[in-house]
């Protein structure tokens, strides 16, 4: 799917005779990836120099690109800062990451939690980028009373 088709996907949802956020069907996935330490080499942005240099994670190139191929949309999401823009989409071109966006500025640090009103599934990298896998784990969530 090529980045001016994602719209084409979602889908209107309203409740109450409101327009709520549009989704996507189910069967497409909106990967969020990160870039250093995830996809290659983690390179902190004080050495911007090094960007150019990075290794590619061969299994990462491998998988997402097949996600991409399946119909899926990859974004990198990534705390390399706008002025890292240009030398990041040049390296992923580069390397041959197929993608349809990139949003920079993510706030560095780690210990994510992310909040939001979609559905949202976090995966930690852990060296090896796969298809991933189902897992029963423990999350914390919102005391909402509801035992879904």
């Amino acid at each position: 799917m090529k980045a001016e088709d994602i719209d084409k996907n979602l889908q209107q949802v309203t409740e109450n005779g409101e327009h709520l956020s549009p989704v996507l069907p189910p069967d497409i996935k909106n990967y969020l990836i990160d870039i250093d330490g995830t996809i290659c080499d983690d390179i902190p942005n004080e050495e911007p120099e090094r960007m150019v240099t990075a290794q590619v994670y061969p299994d990462a190139l491998e998988t997402l690109n097949r996600w991409y191929d399946e119909g899926h949309i990859i974004f990198f999401f990534t705390s390399r800062t706008e002025a890292h823009r240009e030398v990041t989409e040049t390296w992923l071109k580069e390397h041959g990451f197929k993608y349809h966006g990139m949003v920079m500025g993510k706030p560095r640090g780690g210990n994510y939690h992310w909040i939001d009103n979609h559905l949202v599934k976090a995966t930690r990298y852990r060296g090896k980028f796969t298809d991933l896998i189902d897992k029963e784990v423990t999350i914390q969530v919102f005391d909402d009373g509801k035992d879904e």
